[in-house]
């Protein structure tokens, strides 16, 4: 049995002049699970990925995987500590081949170029790219180019992923399948998934776990449908009809 992997979020604060846009939050992440990272805009979500991930400065608090706190170190260090991420902005390398980006992730991390060829060819078809491998990025539909960022990702080989609104612009088929995509990659990556995303649907089917944030506070963690049916989070962020 593989050993667990847990990463830590520890009472994390940021402000920018008076306003708080991270207020003491907490969490927890394992791998094989899916836990949602939900809130309205503005809550604070991409902030403390930023933060988690190093692209920002946190003004408090710790992040540990595994009992090593990685708080202080460079943002280019961070995938070699197994944590990897996408960007709610899609932002790969447009004039290189959808192989050439999906290697970048495994080249990162020291990977020899052999073993990144042979780790973005395996992800590509797990992702149904591979009969784009050949082709510029800049070429690829918005739904392509989203599984490609996912495909660098995975290619690091991290033990948590985290997607900032991977399902943004997509319709309701592509987040269909986005969504049988992600569903199995816990258990066959042995990874653990922080998602971010407004589209519901995809959230409630997808996480064992959400986390609600709400002017850059934690109003609600728990099961789908208790969160779903929480007050404060009906009130701040999916309405009377959630209920």
């Amino acid at each position: 049995m593989e050993s667990k992997s847990t990463l830590t979020v520890k009472a994390l604060c940021k402000s920018f002049g008076s306003l708080k846009a991270v207020d003491d939050v907490s969490l927890h992440l394992e791998n094989g699970e899916i836990l949602g990272l939900i809130g309205p805009n503005g809550s604070g979500k991409t902030t403390l990925i930023n933060i988690v991930t190093r692209m920002l400065h946190k003004d408090s608090g710790h992040v540990v995987i595994d009992n090593h706190d990685i708080s202080e170190m460079h943002a280019y260090q961070i995938p070699g500590c197994g944590l990897v991420r996408t960007y709610q902005t899609i932002r790969l390398f447009k004039n290189l081949t959808c192989l050439e980006n999906a290697m970048m992730g495994a080249l990162g991390v020291g990977f020899h170029r052999g073993k990144a060829t042979r780790l973005a060819e395996e992800l590509l078809e797990e992702l149904g790219l591979d009969d784009k491998a050949d082709l510029l990025a800049r070429g690829l539909t918005f739904r392509d180019q989203r599984l490609l960022e996912i495909a660098r990702a995975l290619s690091a080989r991290p033990k948590f992923l985290l997607l900032d609104e991977p399902a943004a612009g997509l319709n309701e088929l592509e987040s269909g399948e986005l969504l049988s995509l992600l569903k199995p990659l816990p258990e066959k990556k042995n990874i653990g998934i922080l998602i971010v995303d407004h589209d519901m649907r995809l959230i409630m089917n997808l996480c064992n776990r959400l986390h609600v944030l709400n002017y850059g506070k934690t109003i609600a963690e728990g099961l789908p449908e208790d969160v779903r049916h929480d007050p404060e989070v009906i009130k701040a962020y999916l309405g009377s009809a959630a209920a």
